[in-house]
């Protein structure tokens, strides 16, 4: 029997290896505030953006990608130079496998900004979530941005596989199953389009990561993260948040 993807019903617990994944993410945290040898492991600073500095300068790139400014991204040698000695992100984002959007791209980001986790729907299983958390317990992201988009392919086939039954071949329909806990709120709440669907399961995704990880949980409660779901618009390129942050 096809085993669902971590996420597929609202309840679903905690991974196996949560625990473990938490003490490493902690572990880490501590050596980073060692002296001597854990400085030289780590020579490279972690951002002091705050939560709020951190989606100021993602709402900031955004504006000038819509607008057509120009920017300078950092990308050179010297960059590169800089970053082979460790990455410091200062956002953690989940995204679509969508070739229509290109985080960097979308907010005029460079090399070493954004710690970027993308598949098809921008859902979270296991693997996913272990990569957010380090990203935040480990490499000090103060923010994490769910950005669903308009027309989502794996949104649709989830939309399609509830309102007409619909199957997929090879292990697409296991794919969707995530997302149907998305479709059937939006139901719900009277929002029948794809773009409703969409918006619903970035907040879901969002609200999962506030309350079914240790070490989000840690960080959000410390003031130390905050975790923004938002919705990206193909056709004029502007990113609307869909929380206020």
């Amino acid at each position: 029997m096809p085993i669902p993807l971590c996420g597929c019903h609202p309840g679903f617990p905690l991974a196996p290896g949560r625990r473990g994944l938490a003490g490493l993410a902690a572990g880490a945290l501590v050596a980073a505030s060692l002296p001597g040898a854990a400085r030289a492991a780590d020579p490279v600073r972690k951002t002091d953006l705050t939560p709020n500095q951190a989606l100021a300068r993602l709402k900031e790139g955004n504006e000038r990608f819509v607008t057509d400014a120009p920017f300078r991204a950092a990308q050179g040698r010297e960059r590169r130079v800089e970053l082979a000695r460790g990455q410091a992100p200062f956002c953690v984002l989940i995204g679509c496998s969508d070739s229509r959007v290109p985080p960097e791209l979308l907010f005029g980001r460079g090399l070493g900004e954004l710690f970027i986790v993308r598949n098809a729907g921008n859902t979270v299983d296991t693997a996913a979530l272990g990569s957010v958390e380090y990203g935040v317990g480990v490499l000090g992201c103060p923010l994490i941005v769910v950005l669903g988009h308009e027309s989502c392919g794996a949104v649709a086939a989830a939309v399609d596989a509830v309102e007409r039954d619909a199957s997929f071949p090879g292990v697409i329909g296991e794919m969707i199953q995530p997302i149907i806990p998305a479709v059937l709120t939006a139901r719900r709440e009277g929002g029948r389009t794809l773009d409703a669907a969409v918006q619903a399961n970035a907040r879901r995704v969002a609200m999962r990561l506030r309350t079914q990880s240790a070490v989000l949980q840690q960080a959000l409660t410390a003031g130390r993260l905050k975790i923004v779901p938002a919705h990206y618009d193909l056709d004029d390129g502007e990113v609307h948040w869909l929380e206020q942050g």
